[in-house]
């Protein structure tokens, strides 16, 4: 209580502080929170801390409603990434242009937001680079919500509506489009593949059957590997802090049968000590790491030419289903939003199988059916020990968080276990690494069993394509292939070999000498000519003269496709391969070689050559054989004033 004469000071309250002009929709952090591997994960945009505020909560806005309509798994990590880089953008540029960032609004027209968004998708093309797609991808983002928000707001400039509905500036960056790996390639991932799943049976088998023998190491000691491994299938039980009292700081000085479960060098030297390292290798002799699982990935996909990597990758334990004749298997395809059911038949129980050496677990095949029953063996114990993991394929115990052993999805993107890193982490039988090209991806796989497949089935388009795709996707994805230019070149090389060989090996008429034609009709002469017993004897009565040579069949005329009688005789007689002409016949073929010499002189080279140089030529090749001939053929012609005698329709094609 104040005593008297003292006055306290008295504080006046002040008046209210007016509420901020902009409306309440754009006031506070926006912030999106969805589930992700059992914890929550967030994205935010602050609108406060661009001084265009009312445009950043506006986008911020749209990007809300957006996600939450699209049920977007990210929490449209995306979107938010490209309004608060257009928001930053904007804050930066506009002051060089003597204009307020805060004037800045999607439904305001101080400001031109098309003009800014070309120039901030230029700007996100030096930061990023030629080759990089983020530019399309934030420049998409943009547009999505700005597109979104002119649904319902009237008030939108129309330059900026019509913008948001066009594409980015920038398309995506194709690159080049992956190669299939070589045959050698394929044999030698196949065969690393083979001998990772025979190792890692072997070390499982090892493992477990030492498990066997195990206890409670808090009754039976901990010094025991059995009783470790007891330990390592009740993971609460096998963490640092436990094992710490147990031995000795001194790796060293451990028991050395606990010593020799960690890695060593070939010389005895230990590469890696320490309690970490020993629940990691105690866990490898139980569990399959991803390391392990890649092998079986590999090997799958080589197995499955109609399986892209990302419906394999994402198989749970209820999309697989063994029949009595396979395995059924429900794939999911998210880019293509896209659920099929696949049987892989087992194979044929009447053929041989391969002779491989016992295993642990499975049958044994390296068939789909096969693969899928040994990965299922191998991984049954870690879904035994760890109950609350997730039904994935492909469930891989790590030593995780604090050293301790837990069972995941096998995702293979850490750098050391992507596809890249397991093959740097094979050898041959030689002990050399892999010689395998780059890039090291999985996808490279696909390309490869498909197309093997399509080798096999004889390389045509729709081979090539496969039943999952139309031969638009085969054109982008598969046509470039290394074995596709390859088939396609085969294919091309013996069309034109056909042709080629048509060209250069015209066909020519058969010369019957005059002796010959005396004894035509004997069998040993007419099957040294080519010729029939009754073809020779109507050659022989005269039954088939064409009225320039003779024909063997008349009726299977080269020049038609029908069984019709051939219509271009005899004009095209010394091009037909049924032309068989007799000496008697000689004269004829001169007074032929004289009319086309005749037309030499009245066509140009080139139309001469088109119509007459190939019947020239094979006139002289007849007249070649029979030199001795001609002089005789010549008197006769002269003596008997011989002219060519030609049907009617045929002289006007020969006088013209």
């Amino acid at each position: 209580m104040p005593r008297r004469g003292e006055r306290k000071q008295r504080v006046r309250s002040s008046a209210p502080k007016p509420l901020p002009s902009r409306d309440l929709e754009y006031v506070g952090i926006r912030t999106v929170t969805w589930t992700r591997g059992g914890g929550k994960s967030s994205h935010f945009v602050n609108p406060a801390k661009y001084q265009c505020s009312t445009l950043a909560a506006q986008l911020a806005d749209e990007w809300i409603t957006y996600t939450r309509s699209m049920a977007l798994a990210d929490g449209g990590a995306t979107l938010s990434h490209a309004v608060r880089s257009f928001a930053k953008f904007v804050d930066k540029h506009l002051p060089q242009l003597g204009v307020e960032p805060a004037d800045a609004r999607l439904d305001g027209h101080k400001v031109d937001l098309v003009e800014v968004i070309h120039l901030w998708e230029e700007d996100l093309r030096q930061h990023h680079g030629l080759r990089s797609n983020s530019p399309y991808a934030k420049t998409n983002a943009l547009l999505t919500l700005i597109e979104q928000r002119a649904l319902k707001d009237t008030r939108m400039p129309e330059a900026l509506r019509v913008r948001a509905q066009a594409p980015p500036a920038y398309p995506t960056f194709q690159g080049e489009p992956l190669d299939e790996f070589s045959n050698a390639e394929r044999i030698a991932l196949r065969d690393a593949a083979r001998d990772a799943v025979r190792a890692l049976e072997a070390r499982l088998a090892r493992g477990r059957d030492l498990l066997e023998q195990g206890v409670d190491p808090r009754d039976g000691g901990w010094h025991e590997p059995a009783n470790l491994l007891w330990a390592a299938t009740h993971p609460w039980l096998l963490t640092v802090e436990i094992l710490k009292p147990q031995f000795r700081q001194n790796v060293l000085s451990w028991p050395e049968p606990v010593k020799a479960l960690l890695p060593t060098a070939p010389d005895g030297t230990l590469l890696k000590r320490g309690f970490r390292y020993l629940v990691a290798e105690l866990g490898r002799l139980l569990f399959p790491t991803e390391m392990d699982l890649q092998a079986f990935r590999v090997l799958l996909m080589l197995g499955m030419s109609d399986t892209s990597p990302e419906e394999l990758h994402y198989l749970q334990l209820g999309d697989i289903e063994f029949t009595d004749g396979g395995v059924r298997l429900v794939q999911r395809k998210m880019r293509a939003h896209r659920v099929r059911a696949d049987l892989h038949p087992d194979p044929d129980p009447d053929s041989e199988p391969e002779h491989e050496a016992p295993e642990f677990a499975g049958d044994g095949a390296w068939d789909v059916p096969g693969l899928l029953r040994r990965l299922l063996a191998a991984t049954e114990l870690s879904r035994t020990a760890f109950p609350d993991a997730d039904p994935w394929l492909f469930l891989a115990v790590e030593r995780r968080r604090q050293g301790v052993l837990d069972a995941e999805f096998a995702d293979f993107t850490d750098r050391e276990r992507r596809f890249g890193g397991w093959i740097t982490a094979q050898r041959d039988a030689a002990g050399k690494a892999l010689k395998i090209s780059e890039p090291h991806e999985i996808r490279r796989l696909r390309k490869t069993a498909k197309v093997v497949r399509a080798v096999a089935l004889g390389g045509t388009v729709s081979d090539l394509a496969g039943d999952d795709h139309h031969v638009e996707v085969y054109r982008l994805h598969y046509a470039h292939g290394t074995t596709a230019h390859i088939l396609a070149g085969r294919s091309i090389n013996r069309a034109q070999k056909w042709v080629f060989d048509r060209m250069t090996t015209p066909a020519r008429p058969v010369l019957v000498t005059a002796e010959a034609e005396q004894h035509l009709e004997e069998p040993q002469v007419a099957e040294d000519l080519g010729l029939e017993a009754e073809q020779a004897k109507a050659l022989r009565t005269g039954e088939l003269d064409m009225g320039l040579v003779n024909c063997r069949n008349p009726w299977d005329s080269p020049h038609r496709n029908d069984a019709k009688v051939c219509h271009v005789a005899p004009a095209m007689c010394m091009l037909c391969r049924n032309a068989v002409v007799f000496t008697s016949q000689i004269p004829r073929l001169l007074l032929l070689s004289d009319q086309i010499e005749h037309m030499r002189a009245r066509l140009t080279p080139r139309q001469w050559q088109a119509l007459w140089g190939r019947q020239a030529a094979a006139l002289a090749e007849v007249f070649e054989e029979c030199a001795d001939l001609i002089p005789a053929a010549r008197r006769e012609i002269a003596e008997l004033g011989l002219r060519l005698d030609l049907p009617l329709g045929m002289r006007t094609e020969f006088d013209r």
